[in-house]
Parts: C-alpha cells; sequence; structure tokens
C-alpha cells in the first residue's frame, strides 16, 4: 500500500461496491480493490475523515449531490481514442451516405440527421463521428444535424467540451486523418468549429431517466456495458431501443455481447445491431 492510503476492509469494500450500484449501476468486481484504495484514498484524506468507513457514513448522511458525483468520477475508468474500432466509422458513413440520398426527398424542411454517443468520455468517439461525416458529406452543413454527447463523469465531460488535445493522439493516425485536426500549440490540437458546433456534451447517468426523446439514426455505446451486471445491460439495451430509429444502427464495445442480455436486436455487422423487424427492445424483453 503506497503512502496516504488507507486500508479497506471487506465491509468497507461491500458498502461502497453497493453505493456506486445504486448511484450508477456501476458493478465493481473483487479486482477492483486496489483501484479502489488509489481512487479514493486522496478523498478521504482531503475530507479529514480516518477511514473508508467514515467517508461512506459521510455520503449516507450528509453528503451533497456534488459529493456523489466526485465518488462516482473518482470510480469511472476512461480509456478512449479517436477512431477506436474504425469499421464502426466506416459503416456509419456507409448508413449516413444511404440517408443522405433518401431523406431529402422525404423532408419539408431540412433533413434531420441524430447521433448519440453514451458513455463519450473525453470527446474522442463523438469528434471522430463529426469528423468523419463532415469530410464525407459537406452537404451535411444545410442539414439539421446534431450529435448528443453524455458521459456520467463531469470531469471528462467539462474536458471534452474544450475540443483541445496533447498531439501525441495523432499517433498512429493516417496522414488523412490526422489531416481533419488544426494545430492548436507546439503540443496540441484542436478539434475544428464545424464538428465542434453540430455536438451538445451532457452530463448524464444512463440509469437514472433520460431527457432525450430519440430517434436517433445511430447510437454508439461502447464499452459502456462492462460496468453493469447482465440485468442492467438489459434494462440499458432495451430503453436504447426506445429511442433508436428503426432502421438506425446501435454500436457497442468489442468485448460486449448484447445478444446475451436483450433480444430485440439483431446482429448486422462486427458489434453492429439494428432493432428486429417488427419489433422493439420493448416487446422483446
Amino acid at each position: 500500500m503506497e503512502a496516504g492510503e488507507f486500508p479497506l476492509s471487506d465491509k468497507e469494500f461491500a458498502r461502497i461496491r453497493e453505493r456506486v450500484y445504486k448511484i450508477a449501476g456501476i458493478s465493481l468486481s473483487d479486482a477492483k480493490r486496489t483501484l479502489v484504495v488509489s481512487r479514493l484514498s486522496k478523498i478521504v484524506r482531503t475530507l479529514g475523515l480516518p477511514s473508508f468507513s467514515a467517508y461512506i457514513d459521510y455520503l449516507e448522511a450528509k453528503g451533497s449531490a456534488e459529493d456523489d458525483q466526485v465518488f462516482v468520477n473518482a470510480l469511472t475508468t476512461n480509456l478512449t481514442r479517436f477512431f477506436r474500432e474504425d469499421h464502426h466509422f466506416d459503416h456509419l458513413v456507409s448508413h449516413v451516405g444511404n440517408l443522405m440520398s433518401e431523406r431529402p426527398r422525404m423532408s419539408r424542411g431540412r433533413p434531420r440527421l441524430r447521433i448519440w454517443s453514451a458513455g463519450c468520455s473525453t470527446g474522442q468517439e463523438p469528434y471522430t463521428i463529426a469528423l468523419c461525416l463532415l469530410a464525407a458529406f459537406p452537404d451535411l452543413k444545410r442539414w439539421d444535424f446534431r450529435i448528443l454527447a453524455t458521459d456520467i463523469d463531469s470531469n471528462v465531460v467539462a474536458r471534452a467540451a474544450t475540443g483541445v488535445y496533447p498531439i501525441g493522439e495523432l499517433n498512429g493516425l493516417s496522414a488523412a486523418r490526422a489531416a481533419l485536426f488544426e494545430k492548436a500549440g507546439p503540443d496540441t490540437i484542436r478539434i475544428p468549429q464545424a464538428a465542434r458546433d453540430v455536438i451538445s456534451f451532457k452530463l448524464l447517468n444512463l440509469i437514472e431517466p433520460w431527457p432525450v426523446k430519440g430517434p436517433f439514426d445511430a447510437i454508439f455505446c461502447r464499452n459502456v456495458a462492462i460496468y453493469f451486471d447482465k440485468p442492467t445491460q438489459g434494462v440499458l439495451f432495451d430503453r436504447l431501443g426506445h429511442v433508436l430509429a428503426p432502421d438506425g444502427f446501435l454500436y457497442i464495445g468489442h468485448s460486449e455481447n448484447l445478444q446475451a442480455v436483450s433480444k430485440g436486436y439483431r446482429l448486422v455487422g462486427k458489434t453492429i445491431y439494428q432493432l428486429k423487424a417488427n419489433s422493439n427492445a420493448k416487446d422483446a424483453a
């Protein structure tokens, strides 16, 4: 144990697991004990409390919504990068290409396109979506095109909204993809304003009521469900089905299996799903 860390008893770990599950639906395995100690010790010390037990007592008795947010922020992990699982973006460009040819004929006003990045972390995913689509389809500037980007961690949402990243984020990208970004400084890059303008970053807890109605033409919910237990995963994917357009697509992480928890979708590509014909997630649940 490093200096400044507190010992964690089985009872304390159980209480922490119970609280983060209740607040955020996050299921902490026994393998997360070290993470809990390292992430929460600083908070306990800052509050001047003697133990994890005293910290949970504090949260339960007089902790504010902000205290709970700090607690959840500390226990969430944010690993992401631009163009992660790039086959999803290739598929999305193809899907939007079809909509570009069909939707204007069916729209009285500006054609509408809505995409949701659920669990957007520090913003690489929604910015990749915007950069890909605006580069492929310049005419989207004349559409009613919006991307909703949400996350439960207030710190990463704030960072994402700046649109500025270390230049090392370009490592491994092709020259064509790297050219989509602007130089912000000697060691930083910036998302072009056109891409930033179509994205709204919001704080959202996926297990609470959603202030969104849809329908979304595409939903990215990648590497989010892995933090939930199976029942919570099933509820999440069923709810996503309610706001996904009938011809829309749901993109999930490479280590996730939607069919194991929800029967309302059919697999149409590598970790790419669509609602079953004449069905929705609620009916199939």
